[in-house]
């Protein structure tokens, strides 16, 4: 019961992107088309998995027992970056179509504030192995289920009849607000 209310606190209680604000730069700008951003999506979860892992086994494995977790911000980007650049170089070669789609935004992922949350919240919070993978993957559906979202409202948006003063980036942050606000709903839940 504990794994499946870390999961769902990950994904919908605390979700990156909405609850604490992580995560921003994808979720605006690959939030375009739904297809895109599932995709980046998938890629940020097996990111944030990934992450979840290594970086549980670096901090309670190298880091603790040696006392150097004044290390630890800078050993978690140097696992974040390895593992952005293995996945950037899969999907490239895996699907030209989709790493033309993401562009910019996939080596953008090492950067992805998200990530580095997932490695020092899941640290912070002492969660076991276990935890901490559950925590990973809740926290990459969290933010598929994010994008997705976003992504179908704007997708939506492109057909209605928004006032000119809102049109692109005034109703995109509006939308992200209201998104907000609707999963802060999900706190009374857990």
């Amino acid at each position: 019961m504990e794994l499946f209310l870390i999961f769902i606190s990950a994904a919908l209680v605390n979700n990156f992107v909405l609850a604490y604000f992580l995560g921003i730069c994808p979720f605006i700008g690959v939030s375009n088309k739904i297809s895109s951003a599932f995709s980046m999506g998938l890629a940020t979860t097996f990111v944030m998995t990934i992450t979840a892992i290594v970086s549980w086994l670096l901090f309670n494995l190298i880091l603790v027992p040696y006392n150097l977790e004044f290390l630890q911000i800078p050993s978690f980007i140097l696992v974040i970056a390895s593992l952005v650049q293995f996945v950037e170089m899969f999907i490239k070669k895996v699907s030209q179509p989709l790493y033309r789609a993401l562009g910019i935004f996939l080596p953008l992922i090492t950067t992805n504030c998200a990530i580095l949350g997932l490695a020092l919240f899941a640290s912070m919070r002492e969660y076991t192995f276990i935890e901490s993978i559950i925590f990973g993957v809740g926290a990459g559906v969290g933010f598929i289920l994010a994008l997705v979202l976003m992504a179908g409202i704007r997708e939506e948006l492109e057909l209605a009849d928004v006032p000119k003063a809102f049109q692109g980036a005034p109703i995109t942050l509006i939308v992200a607000g209201i998104l907000a606000l609707a999963f802060m709903g999900f706190a009374g839940m857990i």
